[in-house]
């Protein structure tokens, strides 16, 4: 499978989901517009489908997406069956899922994440929420989502700064 392909592959993915890349877009302005006041939510867009573009990004995408859908179908042995499905305090996987993302565009995305995961606004605490559903799992998706968001966020700082040293 090409770069594009897979690319198109983790966005259907997050899409079947239930989540649109407009609205991770929403999160990454939500992140960043107090510090970049003339931010569009297109200039968001477009960063969070760069920020998809990224190999490591889709490989971490694709494995926590089939993960939540396994444990959707019970189909994980033991322990970690009851871990995933129940989204276990202790069972930090999901996070360094997450930081894999991170790790992409630097230690500000760290600091982005940590902030929109705990206050999980728009899309996120409808993740959160429905994950708490009876036959849905989304212990993954929702630090996926936020892991994006936080890295397309990381992304427009580094490429503002950039900007202004160049200036």
């Amino acid at each position: 499978m090409d770069q594009k392909q897979l690319t198109d592959l983790t966005i259907q993915r997050i899409k079947d989901r239930g989540v649109t890349l407009e609205q991770i877009a929403e999160l990454t302005h939500f992140l960043q517009v107090s510090y970049c006041k003339e931010l569009t939510l297109e200039e968001c867009l477009e960063n969070v489908k760069a920020v998809l573009g990224k190999r490591e990004v889709q490989n971490a995408v694709l494995t926590g997406i089939r993960l939540d859908e396994l444990a959707e179908m019970k189909l994980l042995e033991g322990p970690l069956q009851e871990m995933v499905d129940t989204d276990y305090s202790l069972y930090g996987i999901d996070e360094i899922l997450a930081f894999s993302i991170l790790n992409v565009y630097g230690s500000i995305g760290f600091t982005n994440y940590g902030y929109i995961d705990k206050l999980k606004p728009g899309i996120l605490g409808e993740i959160d929420a429905k994950g708490k559903g009876e036959g849905c799992c989304q212990t993954f998706m929702d630090d996926l989502i936020g892991a994006i968001a936080a890295a397309a966020a990381s992304r427009i700082a580094h490429r503002r700064v950039g900007k202004a040293e160049v200036e």
